[in-house]
């Protein structure tokens, strides 16, 4: 870690988390819209809820992504402009430096009194990303705690039509 107040967030895990987010948000959205496929097919609620928890990870991925892009494309006059539209223009000179954090996902401008001002990363990222990984959480737990015998043996029934 340097001491320059300016420093951003390393841009070489930004490269790396966004490649990795472009890569696995499709990759888990195809396997959830496949899982709600085969749910309606088999008429299955349990791959259902399986494929619902999967698309809430595909969001929670995508939410954290779409912030990572926005500072992949953030370079130093980047930063500086960001900046200065997050505090105004009349305050610019008033910024001390950058409060980068991957967790939650934030680009903050510091001005004078230890403020801090959203630079980069759109507001609605983190709460996005913190609802559909919340959800994931939940809609998996839930899946796997119920037993997959209830489920097989409610499909194997017949149908009484």
């Amino acid at each position: 870690m340097s001491g320059d107040p300016y420093d951003g967030h390393n841009p070489l895990l930004v490269l790396l988390l966004a490649l990795a987010g472009l890569l696995v948000t499709p990759w888990v959205g195809v396997r959830a819209v496949v899982l709600l496929i085969r749910s309606a097919a088999n008429r299955s609620a349990r791959t259902g809820a399986k494929g619902i928890a999967v698309l809430a990870w595909a969001g929670a991925v995508g939410m954290y992504t779409w912030g990572v892009l926005h500072l992949a494309f953030l370079d130093e006059s980047g930063q500086s402009i960001a900046c200065r539209e997050a505090v105004g223009k009349e305050n610019a000179q008033h910024v001390e430096g950058y409060e980068p954090s991957f967790v939650p996902l934030h680009f903050g401008c510091r001005v004078d009194g230890g403020r801090i001002h959203e630079g980069a990363v759109p507001a609605y990222v983190n709460p996005a990303a913190v609802i559909f990984g919340v959800s994931a959480i939940a809609l998996t737990i839930a899946v796997r705690s119920h037993p997959e015998r209830a489920d097989a043996a409610a499909s194997s029934e017949p149908s009484s039509t």
